[in-house]
């Protein structure tokens, strides 16, 4: 036999095998970069709802997806982190911790869009989003309702009542 007999009995027995682990290989790839756009197309879309489940709970996953070995996810983590540490901080008075948490979260979303090759500045990021004033009206609303019912619940209020049409028992 042939050098030339035994490249083709190699090629025909590590051909499919190195296909197989060649696709396997690529799918990994794709699932794990699929991963990332999920958590920027849900940020960015949850980003005038700070407060959803969804976007707290994607908050949660950056550091489980993006890798602090390559030097762009790595700054998309420390974002994460500042973020993170302005979120948990009781210092800073409201107005000025509400500037800054939409600072930061537009910083931290412009670095995922760096990593995952989204043309948006900025000012993009910050300013395109809808936001319906009626989702605003409901959640005040939503909100005094909750703090209305708990502070009757914990004897800070008491139900108004009148009695109308009292009618008399022989």
């Amino acid at each position: 036999m042939t050098i030339s007999d035994w490249i083709m009995i190699s090629a025909v027995f590590l051909g499919p095998i190195v296909a197989v682990q060649l696709t396997k290989y690529l799918d990994a790839k794709k699932e794990k970069r699929q991963r990332k756009l999920d958590i920027f197309k849900t940020l960015m879309a949850t980003r005038s709802y700070s407060t959803s489940w969804d976007h707290v709970m994607t908050l949660n996953r950056i550091d489980l997806e993006f890798e602090r070995s390559n030097a762009k996810e790595k700054a998309v983590i420390d974002s994460w982190k500042q973020y993170l540490d302005l979120l948990g901080d009781k210092t800073i008075t409201g107005e000025q911790w509400g500037a800054k948490r939409i600072e930061l979260l537009v910083e931290l979303l412009y670095k995922m869009a760096l990593v995952l090759d989204y043309d948006f500045d900025k000012t993009h990021i910050k300013n395109s989003s809808y936001s319906p004033v009626a989702h605003g009206n409901i959640d005040a609303q939503q909100t005094k309702i909750r703090e209305g019912i708990l502070d009757i619940l914990e004897g800070k209020r008491n139900i108004p009542m009148h009695v109308t049409n009292l009618s008399e028992q022989g």
